[in-house]
């Protein structure tokens, strides 16, 4: 599939991207020239920079600045630096198609012969997560957190006063949202001024409907991929829903990068929310209390009737990801190298990832999840992984940037009713090639 350069996949980002502020940094007392590793806010966010600090401290010749940026900021800002020639050393990424326009326009460093030359480093990971960040068979970039598949989080005491349990099929989720519109109370929540939430509803549903293999279409290029029957009875599906209620009132002014849409689900406003397991560690960080009382919970996606895909596949990231910028020196590629190689996942790291309850996609953690306090919620997520015949990345990172952006602001037309499933479908049909 032909694809464009990533100059012009960021000619026409905002140019005020580039003097966006982080969100703070650490490790700011290093040498002039260090290797830079921008990455996200939330709540890996401080495992990463004591991280960074630990390596800098025993590293004065390796030494590494770190600086972090609100998600949706972080997206914008990095590909316009790097397709300005003033991107980081460490990039920060989810793989799939974003990656692949970083290594077709030659902005990234080929790890193929380092893990060759480290086979420890390789053989530390979880080998189905590390093939996300290979491109045709060679790696350019290495796993840096937690396995995150997308799933239903749930307020107990909500369904508990309803006297409900969580949706095991699309028309138990539909008589749910019946039951909570009744009683005052919003059926889910949703960040939906951020657009990527809303994504993970037309991914599930799409899968749930038609298997993998109508996505696989679209990431081919296949013409007319997007007409697809499974696609266009998913956004119906959506847009049936949105009908009925089934998300609360004005979610498209809520950000999921303020935490708003999760406030709504553990102040009991919202009885569900559709999330990433990266969610749960902001919980425990948010509400602490509603955690510690258990009264969180979290469930898989429901089937679809009729649906031909496996009701235990999933969507979500099988993890982040550092690459090293081919832009970067000589001194910051080495720095940088030697950090992934001796820095990463130390014992400390791994740990930390664990307390904050996030499953590390590294082998060899199964009793550490097992004793953490939030081991019912490890072992759900690592089980959910675990048993899933496929694994799909999400699709704004599995798509070129370009098609991935067309495909959120569509999405977001469709579930404001703007636009009908078959223009949806005409519209994103014309981004395939590009």
């Amino acid at each position: 599939m032909k694809r464009r350069t990533l100059t012009s996949v960021v000619a026409g980002a905002a140019i005020l991207a580039l003097t966006l502020t982080g969100c703070g940094s650490a490790g700011n007392a290093v040498p002039e020239g260090s290797a830079t590793m921008w990455t996200i806010s939330g709540a890996t966010e401080p495992i990463i920079k004591e991280s960074v600090s630990r390596w800098n401290a025993a590293h004065e010749n390796e030494s590494i600045k770190i600086d972090s940026f609100a998600d949706d900021a972080f997206k914008t800002k990095v590909r316009t630096a790097i397709g300005a020639g003033e991107g980081p050393t460490f990039i920060y990424g989810w793989g799939g198609g974003v990656l692949r326009d970083y290594v077709e326009a030659g902005e990234v460093e080929d790890l193929t012969d380092f893990l060759k030359e480290n086979p420890e480093v390789s053989e530390r990971y979880l080998q189905s997560v590390l093939a996300t960040g290979q491109v045709d068979g060679k790696t350019y970039g290495l796993p840096n957190g937690a396995n995150t598949p997308v799933m239903i989080y749930f307020n107990k005491k909500v369904f508990d006063d309803a006297g409900v349990t969580p949706p095991k099929t699309w028309d138990d989720l539909l008589k749910l949202v019946k039951v909570f519109n009744d009683k005052g109370i919003a059926p889910f929540s949703l960040g939906g001024q951020s657009k990527w939430p809303n994504l993970m509803w037309l991914q599930y549903l799409t899968d749930r409907i038609g298997g993998p293999e109508v996505f696989q279409a679209v990431i081919d290029g296949k013409p007319g991929a997007w007409s697809n029957p499974a696609i266009i009875k998913a956004l119906s599906m959506i847009q049936e829903l949105v009908d009925a209620g089934g998300f609360v009132n004005g979610f498209s002014s809520i950000a999921a990068d303020s935490g708003a849409d999760r406030a709504l689900l553990h102040t009991g406003k919202a009885a569900m929310l559709m999330q990433g397991a990266w969610a749960y560690p902001t919980f425990k960080t948010d509400a602490p209390q509603f955690v510690k009382d258990d009264n969180l919970g979290f469930a898989p996606f429901p089937t679809v009737a009729g649906g031909t895909g496996d009701p235990k596949n999933i969507v979500g990231n099988p993890s982040n990801f550092w690459s090293i910028s081919s832009k970067a020196t000589p001194e910051q590629k080495k720095a940088a190298l030697a950090y992934l190689k001796d820095g990463m996942f130390d014992a400390e790291y791994t740990k930390q990832l664990i307390d904050t309850g996030s499953v590390p996609v590294v082998t060899g953690v199964e009793d550490q999840l097992k004793k953490s306090e939030d081991a019912d919620f490890l072992t759900f997520t690592y089980n959910l992984a675990s048993n899933a015949p496929h694994f799909q990345l999400s699709w704004d990172q599995a798509l070129p940037s370009t098609q991935g952006d067309a495909m959120l602001t569509n999405l977001d037309q469709i579930f404001l009713k703007k636009i009908t499933p078959e223009e949806f479908a005409t519209n994103m049909n014309k981004t395939l090639g590009k």
